[in-house]
C-alpha cells in the first residue's frame, strides 16, 4: 500500500520576504562581528587620511617643500632600519586602530524623564495659549511639545534651567497681568526655590526663561576704584551693567559687575531710600556707605534702633556724630538743615561776586539716618518736632550744596515715612525677602526676576530714579564689635576705619596701653578747626529768610567735633 506525503503548510509571500530579511540580518551581524577590526581600522585609515589633508591644507606654500623633503628622510629612514617597515606598519595599525574606535555617541536629546516633565509643562500651558476659533493652535491637549520648546537645558537633579517658548501671536504679551500668570506657572512647574529671569521678546512672540546663578556673597568691605561722589552699594548679574571694578574675593582678586550709586550736584538721584525686613541688611548698607562716604567727606549717623550698629564710627576722623537718642537725633539734623542753608546762601553769595564756591561748601556732607519712623513716634508722643520735618531742607537743596541723605527703615514702618522722604529719595534699594508687590511698592516697577523666600543679608535689588531694576548684594560690612562676626569680616571692617580721635589729657594714657599691647589700633590727634557756623549774616539783595537760629543750648553735640554757638 502507497504511501501519502504529509499535507505542507501554505507559505504566503510576506512570510517568505520575513524570513529573507531575517536570514540577511543575521549573516550581516556575523560579518560583523566577524570584520570588526578590519572595519575599525579602515575607518581609522580614513580619519588619519583625513587629518593629513587637513594639516596639508594649512600648511603654507613656502613650507611644503622643506616638509616633503623632511618626510622622504623620514620615510628612507625607516626603510633602511632592521625591521623598520614592519614596526611601522604595526605602529601605523596601532594608531589606525585607536582612531577608529568605537565612541559612546553624545546625547543630544532629553532623557525619558526630562520628556515626561516637557510634556507636563507644556500641558499646563495650553489654557493660557490657545483659543477655541484657533485653526491649527500651537498648544492643544493632545499636541506635541517638540513645536513649542526649544533651548531646553536641565540641571543634574532633571530640573529645567533655561528654557524657549514659542507662543501665539494673539497672546496679550503686553499685559502685565497676562505676563505674570505665565511667570507665575512656569516658576511652579520649574522648580521653587531658585531665581528666574524671564524675557518676553514680544516681536519673535518668544519667551526666554533661564535660571540665575545667586549672586556671591564672599565680597567682603574694601576700598572700591571709583570716581570722587560715586558709591558702590552692591553687585549685580554680569551684563547688567556696563562696567566692572577690581574687588578681592576671598584669596583671589577678579572684576566685579558693581552698583554705583552717583551723588553731589550732578546726579539726577541725590538721596537713597533703603527698606527692609530686621535682619535684610540695611544697617550693612548703610555702614558700607558710610566707609566709603569717610573717603570723601563728613558723615552724620542718626540711629533709630538704638542698638549700638554704629559704635565702631564714634569719634573717628570725618564723623560728626552718632546719635541714638531723641534729643541728639533732633539737635544733629536741626544741624543738618542749617548748614545746608549756611552753604546755599555762601554759595550763592560767592556766584553773585564771581568767585568760586569756598571749600567748605563743597566738601560733601552725609546725613544717614536708620529708621527715622522709631523718632517720629517717640517725638509725637513727647510733643517734640518731628526730625522728618528736619530733613525736608537737605532733601530738597543737599544736591547743590553737596549735602547727601540715607534713610533706612523697615516695611512695616513704611505709612510712617513722610511725603518728602518718599518724593525726593529717587535712588532705592530693597533688602531681604519681599513679594513682587512689596518690591514694586518701593522701586516703582515690578523685579525682573522671581524673588525667594530665602535669601542672605544683603540680597535684594536696587533701582537708580526710573532706570531698570537690577539684582543687588551689598558687600559684608557687619559690625566689628559683634561677637557673631567673623574674623575675616572684622578685620575687613577695621581696615577701613579712620582713625580715632581722643582728647590731649587722654593721649599719654593711649599711649600706655598701646606700648603694653602694640595690636591697640592707632588714634589720630584730635582736630583744632570747628566747622563753620551754620548761618551767615543775610545779603544785600532778598533772600528766602532761614529758618530761626536755634538756642546754644538746643544745637547739637557732636561726638568728635561740636557745633559752635553764634556769639
Amino acid at each position: 500500500m502507497a504511501r501519502r506525503p504529509l499535507p505542507r503548510l501554505p507559505i504566503s509571500a510576506t512570510d517568505r520576504i520575513a524570513r529573507t530579511r531575517e536570514l540577511a540580518r543575521t549573516a550581516a551581524d556575523n560579518a560583523t562581528d566577524v570584520l570588526h577590526p578590519l572595519i575599525t581600522i579602515s575607518r581609522g585609515l580614513r580619519l588619519l587620511a583625513a587629518a593629513g589633508l587637513r594639516k596639508w591644507a594649512d600648511t603654507p606654500k613656502e613650507r611644503r617643500g622643506p616638509t616633503l623633503f623632511l618626510a622622504a628622510v623620514c620615510v628612507l629612514g625607516v626603510g633602511l632600519a632592521p625591521y623598520g617597515p614592519l614596526l611601522a606598519l604595526i605602529t601605523l595599525m596601532g594608531v589606525a586602530a585607536w582612531r577608529g574606535r568605537e565612541r559612546t555617541p553624545a546625547r543630544t536629546g532629553p532623557t525619558e524623564a526630562e520628556t515626561t516633565r516637557l510634556q507636563a509643562l507644556y500641558d499646563a500651558l495650553v489654557p493660557y495659549f490657545s483659543v477655541p476659533e484657533d485653526p491649527s493652535p500651537l498648544f492643544a491637549h493632545g499636541g506635541e511639545w517638540a513645536k513649542t520648546f526649544s533651548d531646553h537645558r536641565f540641571d543634574g537633579g532633571g530640573r529645567l534651567t533655561r528654557l524657549r517658548v514659542t507662543y501665539p501671536a494673539y497672546f496679550t504679551d503686553g499685559e502685565a497681568e497676562a505676563r505674570a500668570r505665565i511667570e507665575q506657572l512656569l516658576h511652579a512647574k520649574s522648580g521653587r526655590g531658585r531665581e528666574y529671569l524671564f524675557d518676553w521678546d514680544e516681536e519673535g512672540n518668544q519667551l526666554l526663561m533661564s535660571v540665575l546663578s545667586p549672586l556671591p556673597t564672599t565680597v567682603a568691605a574694601q576700598r572700591f576704584v571709583t570716581a570722587p561722589g560715586e558709591l558702590v552699594l552692591g553687585f549685580t548679574d554680569p551684563g547688567a551693567v556696563q562696567r566692572t571694578v577690581p574687588v578681592v574675593d576671598g584669596e583671589e582678586t577678579r572684576d566685579a559687575p558693581p552698583v554705583v550709586w552717583r551723588t553731589g550736584p550732578r546726579s539726577t538721584e541725590p538721596h537713597l531710600l533703603a527698606v527692609g525686613h530686621p535682619g535684610s541688611g540695611t544697617t550693612s548698607l548703610l555702614r558700607s556707605i558710610a566707609l566709603q562716604a569717610l573717603t570723601q567727606g563728613d558723615v552724620l549717623i542718626v540711629e533709630g534702633s538704638g542698638t549700638g550698629e554704629y559704635a565702631c564710627l564714634t569719634g573717628r576722623t570725618g564723623v560728626l556724630a552718632v546719635e541714638c537718642g531723641l534729643a541728639g537725633a533732633l539737635a544733629s539734623l536741626e544741624w543738618a538743615a542749617h548748614e545746608t542753608e549756611r552753604r546755599l546762601i555762601t554759595a550763592n553769595r560767592a556766584r553773585q561776586a564771581g568767585h568760586p564756591a569756598p571749600e567748605d561748601t563743597r566738601r560733601p556732607l552725609y546725613v544717614l539716618v536708620d529708621r527715622p519712623s522709631v523718632f517720629s513716634h517717640l517725638a509725637a508722643a513727647d510733643g517734640r518736632t518731628d526730625p522728618q520735618q528736619l530733613l525736608q531742607v537737605p532733601l530738597r537743596h543737599g544736591r547743590a550744596v553737596h549735602v547727601t541723605v540715607v534713610v533706612a527703615d523697615q516695611f512695616d514702618s513704611l505709612e510712617f515715612l513722610s511725603e518728602t522722604v518718599r518724593t525726593h529719595t529717587r535712588a532705592r534699594a530693597v533688602l531681604g525677602p519681599a513679594t513682587p508687590a512689596q518690591v514694586e511698592s518701593v522701586l516703582g516697577a515690578p523685579p525682573h526676576t522671581t524673588p525667594t523666600s530665602e535669601v542672605p543679608p544683603g540680597r535684594g535689588y536696587a533701582r537708580m530714579g526710573t532706570g531698570g531694576v537690577l539684582r543687588l548684594q551689598v558687600p559684608a560690612t557687619p559690625d566689628p564689635y559683634d561677637d557673631a562676626t567673623s574674623e575675616a569680616h572684622r578685620q575687613a571692617v577695621l581696615e577701613l576705619l579712620p582713625e580715632r580721635q581722643i582728647a590731649p589729657d587722654e593721649r599719654r594714657a593711649e599711649d600706655e596701653r598701646r606700648a603694653a599691647d602694640p595690636r591697640t589700633e592707632p588714634v589720630a590727634e584730635p582736630l583744632t578747626d570747628p566747622l563753620p557756623e551754620p548761618l551767615v549774616e543775610p545779603l544785600a539783595e532778598p533772600l528766602p529768610e532761614p529758618a530761626p537760629e536755634p538756642a546754644a543750648s538746643a544745637r547739637p553735640r557732636p561726638a568728635t567735633t561740636p557745633v559752635p554757638a553764634e556769639g
